[in-house]
């Protein structure tokens, strides 16, 4: 297999036949049943299943769980299997430097990869993780992007400006290869204000004629700011008709709001299973992708399913990794709730509300638990002149844990309206946090706002 190239090894014609795109997905998925959906998901399984017993990890990671091979007959048996996280691919690759023994490239079996992509994770709490992919499973990932974005207005004949960073973690090679290999939209791929200053970013939005922005929600909003700091009004100078990117717990309200008022989708994955789900242009919640992504919400801490209106951990497996890095219960720690009711464009798949916290950021405050990501959806809705940034701190030195969330604000901050603050995230935590008041601006070396693909929103004083 040596002399087999890349884009032969991917096979794009299969890849549009197996996972079509566009008017093809609705023409394939509308109106399926239930049954024929889970057949189709069982097979896909079963290939990976079988992927994933040619791979030392699991091989390790199974056995030691008492799993032997027969023991998984299909997607009912898949709970007997334990979840893994981030953690067991940062001790694999510890034990077997330098990428670990999940890749499976070299494993003995029928798959041998003529080549592997190497990203990696930010590396932000620590050594950054390996994000290994084949040709095959790279490309589809980047054609189901290319599908949640077609299903949300995306054109050939947009400007699509990306604000996902490039560098070794994943995000901006992934949406140039998305756009440029399944779309044909021209790109513009400014990456993170380190990449390209933020006003710099604004100003190639003008002269381009950016139609859509994509990115993580935060620097996207603040790119509104910086236009208006530079004298361009959004939806006048930059007439966006779309943004969409990872949003959070904001929503889209605020930013399109920001940006003149045009349409604005959500959609979420990771960098280890690429895109899981995403809106559609009914805005009823984000789709599983059931074709490629197999989900579980489950408890943190027990690991059993949650009810239907609980929120929970975000367990993938990815149907179609079946080359190199097979993804099989991967517990992203990522919290959401799915959402109930028939979709109103008649697609099979399950839907969810999108990110809402990290379990493993989680803050237990005398009893309450407390999502620091999601704090930022309660001072844009409510805080009277938030300007957009925070920051938790967490301080657990003392008898019991204290946090103190640093607001950055416009104007000229009081006494009282530090104590509204506080009044506010009170009522809607369910415990008490104490608020400093910052001038805009002052957080922004701390959270990497510009720097950062996901700015950072808790500090643990615990933490070295």
């Amino acid at each position: 297999m040596d002399d087999i190239d890349y884009f032969t090894a991917a096979d794009f014609p299969a890849i549009r036949r197996d996972y079509p795109i566009g008017k093809a997905f609705l023409e394939r998925f509308t109106g399926m049943s239930n049954d024929a959906l889970r057949a189709l998901q069982e097979t896909r399984f079963r290939s990976v299943l079988e992927r994933a017993w040619q791979v030392p990890f699991y091989q390790r990671l199974w056995g030691t769980a008492g799993i032997e091979r027969g023991d998984i007959k299909g997607l009912d048996d898949i709970a007997k299997l334990p979840t893994y996280s981030k953690s067991d691919l940062m001790a694999s690759v510890e034990a077997y430097p330098p990428l670990g023994d999940f890749d499976g490239a070299d494993s003995v079996g029928s798959f041998r990869s003529p080549q592997i992509i190497l990203q990696t994770t930010s590396g932000t709490t620590g050594k950054p993780q390996p994000l290994l992919y084949g040709p095959k499973s790279r490309e589809i990932q980047n054609a189901l992007l290319a599908r949640i974005y077609l299903l949300q207005g995306m054109r050939r004949d947009d400007v699509v400006h990306s604000v996902y960073g490039f560098g070794m973690v994943n995000g901006g090679h992934y949406i140039r290869e998305t756009i440029l290999h399944w779309i044909g939209a021209r790109l513009l791929s400014a990456g993170t204000g380190v990449e390209t200053r933020s006003a710099q970013q604004v100003m190639l939005m003008r002269d381009f004629g950016a139609t859509v922005l994509t990115g993580f929600g935060d620097f996207v909003k603040r790119l509104a700011e910086v236009a208006r700091e530079n004298g361009l009004e959004p939806g006048k100078d930059i007439r966006l008709r779309m943004i969409t990117g990872h949003l959070g717990p904001e929503g889209s309200g605020p930013m399109s709001e920001a940006w003149g008022g045009c349409a604005v989708y959500d959609w979420y994955g990771v960098g280890d299973t690429g895109i899981i789900a995403g809106e559609g242009p009914d805005q009823s919640g984000m789709y599983v992708l059931e074709d490629a992504q197999y989900l579980e919400l489950v408890d943190g801490e027990t690991g059993r399913p949650v009810e239907a209106d609980q929120p929970g951990d975000m367990v993938c497996t990815c149907l179609f990794k079946d080359d190199i890095f097979p993804i099989i219960r991967f517990n992203t720690h990522d919290v959401t709730e799915e959402v109930r009711g028939a979709s109103p464009i008649g697609l099979p798949f399950r839907r969810i509300l999108g990110f809402r916290g990290r379990s493993d950021n989680m803050v237990k405050l005398r009893g309450i638990n407390v999502y620091p990501s999601g704090i930022g959806a309660i001072l844009t809705a409510e805080g009277r002149g938030f300007a957009g940034e925070f920051l938790c701190e967490l301080d657990r030195a003392g008898i019991r844990d204290e946090m103190t969330v640093r607001t950055e604000v416009r104007g000229e901050a009081s006494q009282a309206m530090q104590a509204e603050y506080e009044q506010l995230l009170r009522a809607r935590l369910g415990v008490e946090v104490r608020v400093t008041l910052e001038a805009h601006g002052a957080l922004a070396a701390l959270t990497g706002i510009e720097s950062r693909q996901k700015p950072i929103r808790l500090i643990d004083k615990r933490k070295p």
